[in-house]
């Protein structure tokens, strides 16, 4: 990533409103408590 090659997969999340403002950038996300994590974010908004 940024210039550097890798084999894997990224995983980000991104929380839009509907006015189209990004309110939460998740990346680097692990598998598990990825789906809580994002519950917890909308909680939050």
């Amino acid at each position: 990533m940024y210039g550097r090659k890798y084999m894997g997969i990224e995983r980000s999340t991104f929380l839009i409103d509907t006015n189209g403002k990004l309110l939460k950038n998740g990346e680097k996300l692990g598998l598990k408590g990825h789906v809580d994590d994002v519950i917890e974010s909308i909680k939050e908004i």
